[in-house]
């Protein structure tokens, strides 16, 4: 590949980024870095790790902002990470929520005036939705700086909280959709993950919508041929049929249907059901499965990566449980982990979405009805059944194809219209 013929400056915003091991802070992290090794000088104003904890991870302290400076020597080029103070509650509702976005702004402002604006001019400005309302400050740096904007959506934040009565106020929808409205117009580019939110977006915005998919490190996450030593190593027997679901835990999922499941499957000891991760709804589950007397339910803390790809192998079913009402707002990031070790999936999703899709067209799982815990556990009990080796490596053979990150980062380049090169890293700290 040729280096670009000159270095190009990429500035991201967002919520979320590396060490987070889950969600939106994976992906942002995963992304700099590839960039930063194909020749790019990147900066990106963030927060602390508190995802999916809800609590800032250490060694951060949050109590003042933070600069870290990663340097790629081999391709001489920087990543510069500045560290916002932000608001966690520790139950996350939808107004605190809205008040954590809310108090990031005069944080970020800081950041934006003291170390960014009146320094080298970014080419292409990355924000990250959710915050949707994030966008609000590229479009104010670009009115200064210049630079081209890509509004990228993870997940439809405002339709999800509306369709999961998350606030309850009308007039506050009205304003939000206004403004992202204002948003969708003046990017340059729109992007989100998977063709059933690119098509609902694009009703909205009236324009076209750019797939930029999440991805799977398909060389860290692999199928293992001795998934029984696996299960020893997490305290289950090699005839156990494991049953997991491992993410972040909070309310939109419906996770209650797992425990309601493992109650409908009680009399089968062998089939055992591991809840892993964290989030503001784990003490609801745990709570759920005690007051049923539940053996066959299992809660595990969120594992390391260096012991992640083992654990995903423990499993001979996956879990990506969500709620009828989410439909096409979300699409799962842990799907792509879970494909890439050739795991096969039990989804809830509604007929005719992204998800279904995915599932069926490539024969890597199994769809039932949301918040349907009896069609769940029927599902369940059959898959089991079968031998699911042919599902297993469509799995793998879908994420070798679809979702390795070169693949997907070559593309949103092309799509954005700038080009590239490849390699390697060291680290630095320093106080801001």
């Amino acid at each position: 590949m040729s280096k670009p013929s000159a270095k190009k400056n990429i500035l991201l915003l967002s919520h979320n980024f590396s060490p987070e091991p889950t969600g939106i802070g994976k992906y942002n992290g995963e992304m700099m870095d590839w960039l930063c090794k194909s020749g790019y000088n990147a900066t990106i104003i963030t927060t602390f790790p508190y995802y999916p904890f809800w609590k800032v991870q250490p060694p951060y302290t949050n109590k003042w902002y933070k600069k870290e400076v990663v340097h790629y020597p081999e391709q001489g080029t920087v990543m510069k990470i500045y560290r916002c103070p932000i608001y966690i509650p520790a139950f996350p509702s939808g107004g605190k929520r809205i008040i954590q976005d809310v108090l990031l702004w005069p944080a970020i402002l800081v950041m934006l005036f003291q170390k960014i604006l009146f320094k080298k001019k970014h080419d292409l400005l990355i924000t990250i939705a959710p915050p949707f309302h994030l966008a609000l400050m590229v479009l104010f740096y670009r009115f200064f700086r210049g630079g081209k904007i890509n509004y990228h959506i993870q997940d439809m934040q405002i339709e999800a909280a509306q369709q999961l009565n998350i606030l309850g106020s009308s007039g506050l929808f009205n304003l939000m959709y206004k403004i992202e409205r204002n948003i969708l117009r003046r990017s340059d580019y729109v992007s989100t993950i998977s063709e059933g939110m690119m098509k609902k977006v694009e009703e909205k915005a009236g324009r076209k919508v750019l797939l930029f998919p999440n991805w799977a490190d398909t060389s860290f996450f692999y199928p293992l041929d001795d998934r029984d030593t696996a299960k020893k190593q997490w305290g289950f027997k090699s005839n156990d049929r494991v049953c997991l679901y491992s993410g972040s835990i909070g309310e939109k999922q419906g996770l209650e249907s797992i425990i309601h499941a493992a109650e409908i499957l009680k009399d089968q000891p062998q089939i055992k059901f591991v809840i892993a991760g964290s989030g503001p709804y784990k003490a609801n589950l745990t709570d759920l499965a005690e007051s049923k007397g539940l053996s066959n339910v299992f809660f595990f803390p969120l594992q390391d990566k260096e012991h992640f790809n083992a654990f995903l192998n423990m499993a001979d079913l996956h879990l990506i449980i969500q709620k009828g009402n989410a439909s096409d707002l979300v699409m799962p990031s842990k799907l792509t982990t879970i494909l890439a070790v050739g795991g096969v999936s039990i989804v809830t999703a509604p007929r005719g979405t992204s998800l279904e899709q995915v599932i069926n067209e490539n024969n890597v799982g199994r769809i039932t009805t949301p918040d349907d815990t009896q069609e769940l556990a029927t599902a369940i009990q059959s898959t089991l059944t079968k031998n699911m080796d042919e599902m297993r490596q469509n799995a793998r053979d879908y994420a070798l194809k679809y979702l390795n990150i070169d693949n997907v980062m070559q593309t949103f380049l092309n799509d954005v219209g700038i080009q590239h090169n490849h390699n390697k890293e060291v680290l630095s700290e320093s106080e801001c």
